[in-house]
C-alpha cells in the first residue's frame, strides 16, 4: 500500500471513529421512550471520549501520509524532469568548428 492510500484510509477510519461516539449514544439510548438533549449529553458521555482522540490521531496520521506521498511525488517529478533536460543536452548535435 503507498503512502496516498494509507492515508486516505486513515482519514476514513478517522470518520469512522468520530461517528462511532454518537451513534454509541443513540444505540445506548434506543430503549428509551423519549428523548431531549440533555439524555443525548449524558448517553454521549458515556461512551467516553476515546473514539474522539483516536479519531483525531488518525486525522493527524492520515494528513501526514498525504503530505508525504506529495512531497515525494513532486521530488520524483523535478528528478525526472532533471533526467529529461539531461538527455536532452547530451542529444544536441555537437557543432563542428571546422
Amino acid at each position: 500500500m503507498n503512502k496516498r492510500a494509507a492515508g486516505i484510509s486513515l482519514i476514513a477510519i478517522a470518520a469512522f471513529l468520530y461517528g462511532v461516539k454518537y451513534m454509541s449514544a443513540v444505540i445506548w439510548g434506543s430503549g428509551t421512550n423519549t428523548w431531549n438533549s440533555d439524555l443525548f449529553n449524558t448517553f454521549s458521555n458515556s461512551v467516553g471520549q476515546a473514539p474522539l482522540y483516536f479519531s483525531w490521531i488518525a486525522l493527524a496520521a492520515g494528513i501526514v501520509y498525504l503530505y508525504q506521498a506529495e512531497v515525494e511525488d513532486n521530488e520524483r517529478k523535478r528528478q525526472l524532469m532533471t533526467i529529461k533536460k539531461q538527455q536532452e543536452i547530451e542529444e544536441e548535435p555537437q557543432q563542428n568548428p571546422n
